[in-house]
């Protein structure tokens, strides 16, 4: 049986992927995380054969959770289930020791498919994130503004782009205000920009996000 600690903010989600792991007989989800300190702290109790780990969570989350979890945990497989289709997180989240990486619109089967194959100690990317990765490593695509942000910078732009203000950022961070104020400041530098609607914009464009008019 392969023990699954899955770690999301939304209950219903645990909820869907609990149902639909409990239908396979060889999965089982034996833990559950809410926020990122929760999964540092199941993490550290015990042993797991996969996590399945949201992204975007309160506390710490994304690319720094990742990180600290491998340093603590070299071995635990990391299949990453994010909301965003965008490359440049899944290449982040593989460079940081996550051993996959899928969108949250993926299909059972490809879900199913990704737990066995990253708790076998394999690596799993859907073909359409790979080939988007490959194009992101092209010269044209790397010169993109949004791929020369820091990893925390990449967090906090996202979260701005989806409608928190910086006072909501630094809750879901666990930071000061200042100190998002000053990662806002320098993402508006960094990709010459100055107001929040020109990153909206600008995400919208390059599809980091859907357009919110639809």
């Amino acid at each position: 049986m392969i023990r699954v600690l899955l770690a999301d903010d939304h209950t219903i989600v645990r909820d869907g992927l609990k149902q639909i792991l409990a239908e396979t007989g060889d999965l089982v989800v034996a833990g559950e995380a809410a926020d990122g300190f929760d999964v540092l702290r199941k993490v550290r109790e015990q042993d797991w054969d996969v996590l399945v780990l949201d992204m975007s969570m309160p506390g710490r989350s994304g690319i720094e959770l990742i990180k600290q979890l491998k340093a603590e945990k070299p071995r635990l497989p990391i299949l990453v289930l994010s909301m965003h289709q965008e490359e440049q997180y899944a290449i982040r989240a593989l460079r940081s020791g996550a051993s996959g990486y899928l969108t949250k619109d993926t299909d059972t089967a490809q879900l199913v498919a990704a737990i066995r194959k990253v708790a076998a100690g394999g690596v799993y990317l859907s073909g359409v994130m790979a080939e988007r990765m490959a194009m992101n490593l092209m010269p044209a695509a790397c010169s993109l503004p949004h791929t020369q942000l820091s990893d925390r910078e990449l967090t906090v732009f996202e979260m701005l782009v989806s409608g928190l203000g910086v006072t909501d950022i630094a809750e879901r961070l666990c930071l000061s205000v200042k100190t998002v104020s000053t990662h806002k400041s320098r993402i508006l530098q960094k990709m010459n920009m100055t107001s929040t609607a020109e990153l909206v914009r600008y995400a919208v464009k390059h599809g980091l996000i859907r357009d919110p008019e639809g």
